[in-house]
């Protein structure tokens, strides 16, 4: 039950910012087949997966019905430390998320642009690392989408 409830503050802290402007794609396969394709994509470009996060696991736990939802959690430091020594209110959106959820019958993937998460921060909307990021979510979630 402590692991359980550590889990959900962690994903409940890392679901806390803006939920403005997200992106969001149909997808072809289950939510555990989607997350996996996402997760390879992203451990094949060299970043880090933090955490793999099972939402409709963790209300299942507590007999809470949820449609299959899951979160992973990655970054690269090379990369995220970047937008940090902007502006060091930039740690609230990094690591970088990317949501597969299934929804009506339907699997989705969804996210959040670098340039809409670091809108309200003093970080240089032509920074090259906010095009290296926005490529690489839209990379990953391109190689997700379909088998």
């Amino acid at each position: 039950m402590r692991r359980l409830i550590c889990t959900a503050a962690i994903a409940l802290g890392l679901a806390t910012p803006a939920l403005a402007d997200i992106e969001t794609v149909a997808a072809e396969g289950s939510v555990p087949e989607v997350m996996d394709r996402l997760e390879s994509a992203v451990e094949g470009a060299g970043a880090t997966v933090f955490a793999r996060v099972d939402h409709a696991k963790g209300a299942a736990s507590v007999d809470l019905p949820l449609e299959d939802s899951q979160l992973l959690i990655f970054g690269n430091p090379k990369l995220g430390t970047l937008p940090q020594q902007q502006d060091a209110r930039a740690g609230l959106f990094l690591p970088l998320r990317v949501l597969v959820y299934s929804q009506d019958g339907e699997t989705k993937i969804a996210w959040q642009e670098p340039a809409e998460m670091f809108d309200d921060l003093d970080i240089d909307d032509d920074a090259e690392f906010m095009a290296k990021m926005t490529q690489a979510l839209q990379k990953f979630v391109d190689t997700a989408k379909a088998p």
